[in-house]
């Protein structure tokens, strides 16, 4: 079985241990009282979510400053920026730049990232993004959507994050783009077994007729 940076646990993780807990609870709340960091990193609130993107740094063997101003957490869910995607690709080290191929425009507009894993030389070619994909999918037609306005930039972002999934789940560490996320639809689901049984309609009774009496004929 090959490790990875997302299924293994290393001697500098933050949870390998109570002193080692005790230690990033420190450099944490450090970093949680800075104002550089972006909000949901900051103060007490922010404290947890320090050490989480401490482990995250760790497993990733980048900086922690770097890790908090591209990772975004979007309905209680961290998300890399697309921007930070493509250049952990870049910068990897294992594949080619990423390339962009374009075709289409206005609603026939089409893209699909591609690389080379230069340890094969093997081309490496991402699932095909289109603006009929983003119109059926809801990308594009929630309020204030960027797929409205900048649709060359998002299409090049979703078919960059798409590639990453594919080709460099361990590099991302299976974390979804910032513009996945918003893209999602939110779906509430209830925990309260009354609430459910109430929205639960009973099953309409069915009566049976009285079989009919037939006198007997002599």
């Amino acid at each position: 079985m090959t490790n990875s940076s997302l299924t293994t646990t290393s001697n500098n993780s933050v949870f390998s241990g109570i002193q080692a807990f005790e230690d990033g609870q420190r450099i944490a709340k450090a970093l949680a009282s800075s104002t550089l960091i972006p909000t949901q990193f900051q103060g007490q609130q922010g404290f947890a979510n320090c050490l989480v993107a401490l482990e995250i740094a760790n497993r990733m063997r980048i900086s922690p400053f770097l890790a908090m101003q591209h990772l975004h957490v979007i309905h209680g869910r961290p998300s890399w920026s697309s921007s930070f995607i493509i250049a952990m690709v870049n910068g990897s080290g294992r594949f080619s730049p990423l390339r962009f191929e374009i075709s289409g425009e206005g609603e026939s507009l089409a893209c699909y990232a591609m690389a080379t894993d230069l340890a094969s030389e093997q081309e490496l070619k991402g699932p095909t993004i289109t603006m009929l994909m983003a119109k059926k999918e809801g990308w594009s037609t929630k309020p204030n959507s960027k797929w409205a306005t900048m649709p060359d930039l998002m299409i090049r972002y979703r078919a960059a994050a798409f590639w990453g999934r594919l080709y460099a789940s361990d590099l991302l560490l299976g974390i979804q783009s910032q513009e996945e996320v918003v893209d999602v639809e939110l779906v509430n689901v209830s925990t309260n077994l009354d609430e459910l049984n109430a929205k639960i309609q009973p099953p309409t009774p069915v009566v049976q007729a009285a079989p009919e009496v037939v006198d007997e004929l002599f």
